[in-house]
């Protein structure tokens, strides 16, 4: 079975740093695009970063110069660095990735983890 397992969230104040993982586990063929979202009580979820296979990165404006996300292919991992963190950066952040499975080689299905709280607050 193929899933996203993340980890690193946690309680931070406002201007400190966390960083999130996500690693793919499972039957995995391949991997597209790696991304984070996130979903704040009340609001729809967003598009906080994704990332492509090449390394070619997209991210939410509000984020723009505070996270930077990276992954290692070899690993099947995806990581969000978040820098000078903001009480509005607070919500659940769900790992997505783009994914085929040995069984269904050219078939890509959108995955999600379970998802970390961030909390930022003083």
């Amino acid at each position: 079975q193929v899933q996203l397992v993340e980890s690193g969230g946690g309680l931070v104040q406002p201007g400190g740093s966390l960083r999130l993982s996500c690693v793919a586990s499972g039957s995995i063929f391949s991997i597209n695009t790696m991304g984070w979202y996130r979903q704040a009580p009340g609001k729809e979820r967003e598009l906080v970063a994704a990332i492509d296979r090449g390394g070619e990165t997209n991210y939410a404006d509000s984020v723009k110069g505070r996270f930077t996300i990276s992954r290692d292919n070899a690993k099947k991992m995806v990581n969000l660095q978040m820098n000078s963190l903001k009480p509005e950066d607070t919500a659940i952040y769900y790992c997505n990735a783009l994914m085929s499975e040995f069984r269904s080689r050219w078939n890509l299905v959108d995955y999600w983890g379970q998802g970390t709280q961030v909390t930022v607050s003083s």
